[in-house]
């Protein structure tokens, strides 16, 4: 099968030289600092305008109660201008409608993931491009970029699991026109809905984001005409050249200058059995060069047969530039600091990406399926900080698994229903704190609240909670995740989309894995429970069974036993750890509720004994269950310090940190009975 055509050369305008395809030069003159703050206020006052006019006026709940969007601003040249969000690429709209083209009122639209420049993951995430006008000329672009319940497709929610083909994940659409001069594409709009199992949530979607992006395509013309084309526009390269600046003052020269390797891993595709698919980075730094950071992916996996590809290798690799660098933040001087640097078209002249040859998980050829691709993109996230790890001496968080779909679906008395939502884990520790428990990648998105999901679809919500030891353990605590059961009052289909079943989320510099993800499906009374895979199509659910779904606990940083015994009787308290857990895991002795003191001593220096050195690396039990019984990869080995990494004598500790959750689990069955 041959790849889809691009229609001309893409214009990719990533770096500030590029320009933008239609003659117009960088600009050099220095911008007014007071006009350049308020134009940046603008800026990201609009661009929530438009996400809250899309989260009042959607309609369907991945959307609308999940959050599951996000809005994004680009400048005539198609950089990111804003950094409090982040979402696709205006190159493929550009490739195909050349902006002297362009009109007021026109409204583009594409899902098409090989025709994207590298901008949409999946199918079910659908843009809306609108360009902003200026004297009759386009002077920047607002964009809407979410995921939606239903584009057709084997299996409902458009994300097969075993899929093994582009065609079976739903209808693909190339650039289109979607709206012209203001009056909407009727056709188009019929063909989408059509493909659709819920055609209604669909088009009421698609008018909300169109409609509230032309409104912030008002706003903005508005910014134009108070200060003028020019002054704005060098108030646009001001904002980018900033970002720039203080990525490679603040951030980026507090990477000793050399080469770095690590890997990850994800562990299913949906089609063949489980196995080690490897994301590899090796990153290059010196900070004399122009460009001081070089992501080469060469050793990453071939593509697999099942979604979990994502095609990346477009555009240069703009938009993983910009979705890998808030990974960055973590080396600013403080979380403070971290959370006011922008990620916009400023960090893309910092980064050189070198891909691999065509057919990897991160170059697939169409028709690969990528409905699952979360599986690669969100692992980058982990590599990147991985490698980083290993370059500052374990200065990164640990390893976070935030994004996972869960659902139902089946019929009521109202007709077809689909429940699907976004449930969190927990972060990884960090060198200063704990992780944070339940928290999601995606911007500003949640989970479903219980009210609602209760009163509009056919179950309970019996319980909603932390997975207790569920965080990894160190000296700062990897977050927990969710621990929710869920009573289904028909019958239904379970479906899910989900990594991190088999491996967990890795420990740093002598912290310990967090819990894996797990789904159980359960009959109230009776002993034995039916697990789950983290892939699932649609497995038949009874009237009355229970779905209990726990997702990840983020990794820990740091030796557990250096951890102080009073913050671990702490999260005994408040039910984040077990009694078990303080004395397995972090070595300390509680008794009716205190710190035995000379017996945490005496605890702690045997297990110090019988581990011997943490290991900088923890990947937990699941690791050597694929790795065919290794307990650590070659590359979590720091140069001089192979005595570090241990002989696996700690998976014993994460094998017991499971079995106890088991326990855990068991009896908060015959509670739920």
């Amino acid at each position: 099968m041959s790849e889809p055509r691009r229609h001309g050369a893409a214009r990719t305008g990533g770096a500030a030289e590029s320009g933008d395809g239609a003659g117009t030069a960088p600009r050099t003159r220095a911008a007014d600092p007071v006009l350049v703050e308020i134009v940046e206020g603008t800026l990201a006052s609009v661009e929530r305008e438009v996400e809250t006019a899309i989260a009042r006026t959607a309609r369907s709940p991945m959307i609308r109660d999940a959050h599951d969007f996000r809005a994004g601003i680009h400048d005539r040249r198609l950089r990111k201008l804003t950094g409090r969000s982040y979402s696709a690429l205006v190159q493929p709209v550009v490739r195909d409608y050349p902006i002297e083209t362009m009109r007021p009122g026109d409204v583009y639209f594409h899902n098409d993931v090989y025709l994207s420049e590298g901008g949409i993951g999946h199918l079910p995430d659908l843009c809306v491009t609108v360009p902003v006008f200026h004297d009759g000329e386009v002077v920047a672009f607002v964009q809407a970029f979410g995921h939606h319940d239903d584009i057709g497709g084997a299996v409902p929610g458009s994300m097969p699991s075993h899929a093994r083909s582009a065609f079976e994940e739903g209808l693909m659409v190339p650039p289109i026109k979607l709206w012209d001069r203001g009056a909407p594409n009727e056709a188009a709009l019929k063909i989408m809905t059509r493909n659709s199992r819920m055609p209604d949530s669909l088009a009421g979607d698609l008018d909300a984001e169109c409609s509230a992006c032309l409104m912030g395509a008002r706003r903005l013309a508005d910014l134009f005409d108070r200060y003028g084309r020019a002054a704005v526009e060098d108030c646009f390269d001001a904002i980018i050249d900033r970002t720039t600046e203080t990525f490679r003052r603040e951030l980026l020269s507090k990477i000793p200058d050399g080469t770095y390797v690590w890997e990850d891993y994800a562990e299913h595709d949906g089609v063949d059995p489980p196995r080690l698919h490897a994301q590899r980075i090796t990153l290059t730094v010196d900070s004399s060069a122009d460009v001081p950071l070089v992501i080469d992916f060469t050793g990453t996996s071939p593509q697999a047969k099942g979604p979990i590809n994502h095609a990346g290798d477009y555009a240069d690799g703009v938009f993983l530039k910009k979705w890998l660098a808030p990974i960055l933040r973590n080396l600013a001087d403080s979380p403070e600091r971290a959370a006011e640097l922008d990620v916009n078209e400023g960090v893309v002249p910092l980064i050189e990406m070198r891909f691999p040859e065509k057919g990897t998980l991160l170059t697939p050829v169409f028709p690969a399926p990528t409905n699952a691709r979360t599986f690669v993109i969100l692992r980058l996230l982990g590599v990147l900080a991985g490698v980083l790890a290993k370059a500052t001496g374990g200065r990164m968080p640990a390893d976070q698994e935030t994004i996972r779909y869960t659902g139902v679906y089946g019929e009521d008395e109202h007709g077809p229903y689909l429940m699907r939502e976004v449930l969190g884990g927990g972060s990884g520790g960090r060198h200063y704190a704990d992780g944070e428990d339940t928290i999601h990648i995606v911007p500003d998105s949640r989970n479903i609240p219980v009210e609602f999901a209760e009163a509009r679809w056919p179950f309970v919500v019996e319980r909603l909670g932390l997975a207790v030891d569920s965080g990894g353990p160190g000296k700062f605590r990897g977050g927990l995740g969710y621990d929710k059961h869920i009573r289904m009052l028909r019958d239904a289909r379970f479906m899910s989309i989900a990594d991190r079943s088999i491996l967990s989320c890795w420990g740093v510099n002598g912290g310990r894995a967090g819990r894996p993800f797990r789904v159980d499906i359960f009959t109230p009374g009776e002993e034995d429970a039916e697990r789950m895979e983290g892939l699932v199509d649609g497995h038949p659910v009874r009237a009355g069974q229970i779905i209990r779904i726990r997702t990840t606990g983020g990794g820990g940083w740091g030796d557990p036993f250096d951890r102080d015994p009073e913050r671990v009787a702490a999260d005994v308290r408040d039910g984040k750890v077990s009694l078990e857990g303080a004395r397995d895991d972090y070595g300390v002795v509680i008794v009716d509720g205190v710190v035995d003191r000379a017996a945490t001593d005496a605890l702690r220096a045997r297990l110090r004994a019988e581990r011997g050195p943490a290991p900088f690396f923890d990947r937990g039990p699941g690791y050597p269950v694929l790795s065919g019984g290794r307990p650590h990869a070659d590359v979590d080995v720091l140069d001089g310090d192979a005595g570090r990494q241990g002989d696996g004598s700690g998976d014993e500790r994460s094998d017991r940190h499971d079995e106890r959750s088991d326990r855990h689990d068991e009896r908060s069955d015959r509670h739920t009975a």
